[in-house]
């Protein structure tokens, strides 16, 4: 069996973009209230806190702002007779490929920031030392329609993940 090389074909949900941005907020938000909070509170400490405060805030809201999109942009996902297709990253990019026959489980992840945005990934576990294939930012029926497919059509498939 002959796998094609390529890059995949669908975009993940929109609302992934939502997603992205709220995690990246969790990480931003918390040190920069916190370091708005001391430098309100500790006025002799004002100056340095408060560069400290736009040494974190300016990066931060960058990165709040860029990497939600950028990784929109990436993420692309196929699943086909033959292999499983995910590509992701925002800096780093990774594209996977596997086989159907390398295929050892499926599962569905829903985080509680995923649940609120209805999205869910799937984590495609295989027969290689690379580790697990992930596509993340799927609307959560199309990721139990697409764990409930590949399921099937790995124990379909003859070959040496089992």
């Amino acid at each position: 069996m002959e796998v094609d090389l390529r890059p995949p074909r669908h975009p993940v949900e929109p609302r992934a973009i939502r997603w992205w941005t709220a995690r990246a907020l969790v990480w931003v938000l918390p040190p920069v209230l916190v370091l708005a909070l001391l430098a309100a509170l500790i006025p002799p400490a004002r100056p340095w806190l408060l560069a400290t405060l736009l040494l974190v805030a300016v990066p931060g809201l960058g990165y709040t702002l860029c990497m939600p999109r950028q990784r929109y942009r990436i993420h692309r996902w196929e699943i086909t007779e033959e292999a499983v297709y995910a590509a992701s990253g925002w800096l780093w990019r990774t594209w996977r490929v596997a086989p159907m026959s390398r295929i050892q489980t499926v599962d569905t992840v829903r985080g509680p920031l995923q649940q609120v945005f209805g999205l869910s990934g799937v984590k495609v576990t295989t027969a290689s030392a690379a580790g697990s294939i992930r596509i993340q930012g799927l609307d959560r029926h199309q990721a139990t329609d697409l764990v409930e497919h590949l399921t099937a059509r790995a124990q379909a498939v003859p070959g040496d993940a089992t």
